[in-house]
Parts: structure tokens; C-alpha cells; sequence
């Protein structure tokens, strides 16, 4: 387990880092099917803002820009909808140029997403994830918990810590990001503390 700021990482199928409601979200919605080749791990971030204007950013598979930074383009094919499929571009500093992404899970009533990638110049082959957004209540303001998982191979040659660290990373980026995005959202919204309304 590892703690940084308010990021908590669990490596594998252990959650000994985690809350009781972390734990029970993650019990309930992120479920991988991890094998002896792959590595595994749930990310969880705290958010000071709506649980509506985070996941109107985590939701939008055709516009994953608006909050993901190594993101450059995303072209969507067809309708969005489950099985849809994105070409994203991806911004130079990366060991990659394209990926395939084909959207698994929206429910809007819920607040999942997943995403499985399916192609691309890169080695997260077999590359699957869940983000899943729940309100919480921050400094006695709306606020959002967001966990996110995923499963992928182990390249040959690389280690499953080392590849863990690496999409953790990757992660880690991008919900800062989203934290960023939604904070600077809900201050332009004026959300009223909780204990107001």
C-alpha cells in the first residue's frame, strides 16, 4: 500500500489501505478478472467538488481532453454508446503515439465507466479500467470520491511492481488533473456549503 497526499494505492487484489466505504465501493464495482501475467490496482482521490460536475468530465468518452493531459485528439466512431471505439492521440513524452479504446460501461445512474484498450503504438496490451464516481461531503461542502482500477499485462522484460508504478502513475496524473478541472468548475458554480441548503 502506498499513501501520497490524498491519493491511497493498493497494488493486487488487497485493500488494506482503504476506508470501509473505499472497500465496499471497490468490492462492489471493480471487479477484474486478474491473471498470473497482469497487474492490478485501485486509485482513490478526494475531489472538492459535485459529484455532477466530475462526472460530466469522466463520463465524455468522445472528449477525454477536457481533463486527461497526455491527451492531444480523440476521434469517436459512431454513435457514443456501449461498444463505441476512440482514436486518441497522445501527447509527445509518452512511449506511445495512438490508442485504441472501445467504451464498456456508462451508467449515468450509477456513475461507472469503463474502458478497455484494443489498439495502438504502446505496451499496455490487454488493458482494462473502472472509474467510478460517489458523493461525499469535504470541509461541509459537496464533494466527490473517485476510485479508480484497472488490470493489464505485464510486458516481457518489465516486472509487475514496475508496470503497477507505471500506470499508477499515469493515473495519478490524470485525476489530479480531473481534480483540478472539477475544483475550478464548482468555484465558477458557487456550490453552497451543505450545511446552508
Amino acid at each position: 500500500m502506498m499513501v501520497t497526499n490524498d491519493y491511497i494505492t493498493v497494488n493486487g487484489s488487497g485493500s488494506g489501505g482503504f476506508g470501509k466505504i473505499e472497500e465496499d465501493y471497490i468490492k462492489r464495482h471493480h471487479k477484474h478478472d486478474v491473471h498470473d501475467h497482469q497487474c492490478s490496482s485501485s486509485l482513490v482521490k478526494h475531489i472538492k467538488a459535485p459529484v455532477h460536475l466530475v462526472w460530466s468530465l469522466v463520463r465524455r468518452f468522445d472528449q477525454p481532453q477536457k481533463y486527461k493531459p497526455f491527451v492531444s485528439r480523440c476521434i469517436v466512431q459512431g454513435d457514443l454508446q456501449i461498444g463505441s471505439v476512440r482514436e486518441v492521440n497522445v501527447k509527445s513524452g509518452l512511449p506511445a503515439t495512438t490508442s485504441t479504446e472501445r467504451l464498456e460501461l456508462l451508467d449515468d445512474e450509477e456513475h461507472i465507466f469503463g474502458m478497455r484498450i484494443v489498439g495502438g503504438d504502446h505496451r499496455l496490451k490487454n488493458y482494462s479500467s473502472i472509474v467510478t464516481v460517489h458523493p461525499e461531503v469535504i470541509d461541509g461542502r459537496p464533494g466527490t470520491l473517485v476510485i479508480e482500477s484497472f488490470v493489464v499485462d505485464v510486458p516481457d522484460g518489465n516486472t509487475k511492481d514496475e508496470t503497477c508504478y507505471f500506470v499508477e502513475a499515469l493515473i495519478k496524473c490524470n485525476l489530479k488533473s480531473l481534480a483540478d478541472v472539477s475544483e475550478h468548475l464548482a468555484v465558477q458554480d458557487r456550490t453552497e456549503p451543505i450545511d446552508r441548503i
